[in-house]
């Protein structure tokens, strides 16, 4: 017999560490756990403290939200315990973050909070004080597998899901983690908070990027890394110059607005190139591409990669930002080398971001791992056949 969590023996024999950031959704991950039984720790991870972000709305993990976790934690009449992480969130997240901006890629921090803090450091804080599971308030499902072994599913509210951010979650780690809201939508959380008498019911939800209190990534990167912002050309896609910037840090692939640039046509930022200081542009159409090559891949679908991807290309969908919807392509590669052809391409890919996947585009779909994008090329003939094959096969 198991318990809500698909572990064995009674709650109340069961000790849960609940990631408490001071928002709705991990407060009420808490009081339902201990509501239902559960021995709940609460832990809230103090990340940063920038001055102006401790009353900012959108902030999380420093400041007010501390004192609002606590007050939850007392409310529901749980332990709780603020653990300092400022210097290794400064080490793993923030200085990377800057870092990967300065050779012209777009950073996603918040999948190497979870990959490097949340999901690493706070586990083993979690074992540390004897629990057996560490719950967290993310819009993700995680269900037991038929043969054993935990799985992904993305969240049942489509517009709330965290897959993306998330994809780097490992099997080990998936056989201890929860997430309890996964199956529920927002408006049922925050009723839930109510019901349960907390005082942060209606409080806004948490920025993607905490530490950028001021909303501008160069600020904090020029802050981190003085001199980073080095002067260089704008160039059309032939190399002819066409103007100049301050900085390629200040700059986003796909950007329009901000070039600084007299043209007769819109023209968007297409590239970034690091090495020669260059910020390359063109047309829309220049930023659609096909094929994107992988670095750092995490599969957590069925049985090994490089067996699933031994005779042929897995047929997979996929995201490429977070805010984007899973579309149909073809995963292959061996031995760390991994690539994926989009059937109808994606404008705006970056390096930098992440590439999940999907076995299938729509619903509660299993998480099945994913990568950074390590480069992107444009489209090439073979893609609208590839296109049919790949809808055709899907939709079978």
């Amino acid at each position: 017999m198991t318990n809500s969590l698909d572990l064995p023996g009674r709650p109340q024999d069961t000790r849960v560490v609940v990631a408490m950031s001071g928002g709705v959704d991990s407060s009420v991950t808490a009081a339902l756990l201990k509501a239902e039984g559960y021995d709940v720790v609460g832990v809230t991870l103090q990340l940063y403290d920038h001055g102006a972000a401790v009353h900012r709305k959108g902030a999380c993990c420093a400041g007010q939200d501390i004192y609002d976790a606590k007050a939850v934690a007392d409310r529901i009449g749980i332990p709780h315990y603020v653990l300092d992480y400022e210097s290794r969130f400064k080490e793993a997240v923030i200085d990377r973050f800057a870092q990967s901006y300065i050779h012209g890629e777009t950073p996603v921090p918040c999948v190497e909070c979870n990959m490097s803090i949340k999901f690493h450091d706070l586990l083993n804080t979690a074992r540390e004080l004897g629990a057996e599971v560490l719950a967290t308030g993310h819009y993700i499902a995680s269900r037991a597998l038929p043969g054993g072994g935990r799985a992904l599913y993305r969240a049942k509210e489509e517009e709330r899901d965290q897959s993306y951010f998330l994809f780097g979650t490992t099997r080990e780690q998936l056989g201890i983690l929860r997430f309890p809201l996964g199956d529920r939508t927002k408006p049922e959380v925050r009723e839930l908070a109510r019901e349960f008498g907390l005082a942060i019911a209606d409080k806004h939800d948490s920025q993607d990027i905490c530490f950028v209190p001021s909303g501008h990534y160069a600020d904090i990167i020029e802050r981190l890394k003085p001199g980073a912002a080095e002067a260089g050309d704008i160039v059309d896609l032939d190399g002819k110059v066409l103007g100049a910037h301050n900085g390629i840090i200040h700059y986003t692939v796909g950007q329009r607005r901000g070039l600084g640039l007299a043209t007769g046509s819109p023209l968007y930022v297409v590239r970034l190139d690091a090495e020669q200081r260059r910020v390359v542009v063109g047309p829309r159409e220049a930023l659609r591409m096909s094929r994107i090559s992988l670095r750092d891949v995490n599969w957590i679908g069925d049985g090994e990669l490089d067996q699933a991807l031994a005779d042929d290309r897995r047929e997979v969908f996929v995201k490429v930002r977070s805010t984007r919807p899973p579309q149909a392509g073809w995963l292959s590669g061996a031995n760390g080398d991994y690539q994926v052809e989009l059937a109808d391409g994606e404008h705006g890919v970056s390096p930098g971001q992440a590439c999940v996947f999907y076995d299938a585009g729509e619903g509660q779909a299993r998480v099945l791992g994913g990568g950074f994008i390590k480069s992107a090329a444009a489209a090439v003939d073979a893609v609208p056949p590839v296109r049919e094959r790949v809808v055709a096969a899907m939709r079978g």
